[in-house]
């Protein structure tokens, strides 16, 4: 028993070294770099050759560089060799350092194995319905690249090698009017993209858009067209000095400088006559007061009819205060009438025929034939009234 669990245990172990070692060859791979101790924005060309050694299976790459503050990149080129399980790949980037000193390049690199049936499977669909490749997906940590970058000349604003060129559509104009400036840097070299490239010098009025870039990468490195359209203005004439940008060429290893020469602009003086009025004040132009007259119209109509309403309400209100007037001294009277006999009074006063009724009762009340009380016989009179 314990012979055979030794077995069991013992090729348990041949069969895990023989697949690391197995996954370990399944590929080789190369780095080169044309300048491993370039100058800061000096072009570095990078090739990685893969080369697969399993061919057992079917290996598929990803490989790509990693993003970073210390350097910029772009690639430029992929080969690849699709022999029968001996795939063969070259990656080419162009690469510009933007430090001094150490920079290392970091790589992601992922091998994906899968195996003929998978891929036949993944390709048995139409065009409209390819299936999904499945691969077995492993992360290949790759050393970085150390490049040794060395600093530029004290100054140097680009670096390659580049020429300019400006075109001034006019050297005359009136007071603020803008006149055309354009400058183009074309060359080989790190893109020469400036924030402001006009100098700081010069009480004028600048007026500038974003550059306009046309660039080309390639194995040769990165050919560049850079354009920067502007115009100036002033009120006087007025003087732009020379602009010197400076270069360094890391291929030759030496300095130049790109000058665009000093240019006068002559401003017209403005005739200060001619700005006066000959008039003290522009004559008024006849104005259209139709509309205030149609308001004004509106207005009184309006006006009008609210105090035609008004007086109406009012002598409304003020025949119905007088009519209702005697019966209000009525009601006092009423209400003031202390005993049978004053409210007897009142009430043949002012309409016999309308109160009879009140009176008898009033009559019956005097001589004991009544039983009404004298309020009940006041309330009867007042609903009367009402």
């Amino acid at each position: 028993m314990k012979h055979s669990l030794g077995r069991v245990l013992l090729l348990f172990v041949t069969l895990f070294f023989s697949f690391t070692f197995l996954k370990a060859e399944d590929f080789t791979y190369t780095f080169h770099v044309d300048n491993a101790s370039p100058y800061v924005k000096e072009a570095v060309i990078l090739t990685l050759d893969v080369n697969q050694t399993n061919h057992d299976i079917v290996l598929l790459f990803d490989f790509d560089l990693q993003k970073s503050k210390t350097y910029t990149f772009q690639r430029i080129g992929i080969e690849e060799i699709d022999a029968y399980h001996a795939a063969q790949i070259r990656y080419t980037y162009l690469i510009y350092p933007l430090q001094t000193g150490k920079v290392d390049l970091l790589f992601s690199l992922t091998q994906k194995a899968t195996s003929d049936d998978s891929v036949a499977y993944s390709f048995s669909g139409d065009r409209d319905n390819v299936k999904t490749l499945v691969t077995k997906d492993s992360h290949i940590n790759l050393p970085p690249l150390r490049l040794e970058v060395q600093a530029l000349p004290l100054g140097t604003e680009i670096v390659g090698d580049f020429s300019v060129d400006y075109h001034v559509k006019t050297l005359k104009g009136k007071a603020y009017e803008p006149l055309p400036l354009q400058v183009s840097i074309t060359g080989k070299g790190y893109p020469p993209v400036f924030e402001n490239l006009l100098p700081i010098e010069g009480n004028f009025t600048r007026f500038t858009e974003a550059p306009h870039v046309k660039s080309l990468a390639s194995i040769k490195g990165t050919q560049s067209t850079v354009t920067y359209p502007m115009a100036l203005s002033h009120e006087k004439s007025f003087t732009l000095v020379a602009l010197d940008i400076q270069a360094f060429n890391p291929k030759t290893e030496k300095s130049y400088t790109l000058r665009i020469p000093e240019q006068h602009f002559h401003i017209e003086d403005v005739n200060q006559t001619l700005l006066l009025d000959k008039v003290d004040r522009p004559i008024v132009k006849q104005s259209d007061w139709s509309w205030l007259q149609s308001l004004l119209k509106y207005l009184f109509v309006f006006g009008v009819g609210f105090f035609s309403a008004y007086i109406y309400k009012e002598a409304k209100t003020w025949k119905k205060t007088k009519k209702s007037h005697p019966q209000a001294a009525l009601m006092r009277k009423i209400k003031q009438s202390k005993d049978a006999k004053a409210l007897l009074q009142v009430l043949l006063s002012h309409d016999v025929k309308k109160f009879q009724k009140e009176i008898d009762a009033l009559e019956g009340l005097l001589y004991g034939k009544e039983t009404k009380s004298l309020r009940q016989i006041k309330q009867e009179v007042m609903e009367k009234i009402k």
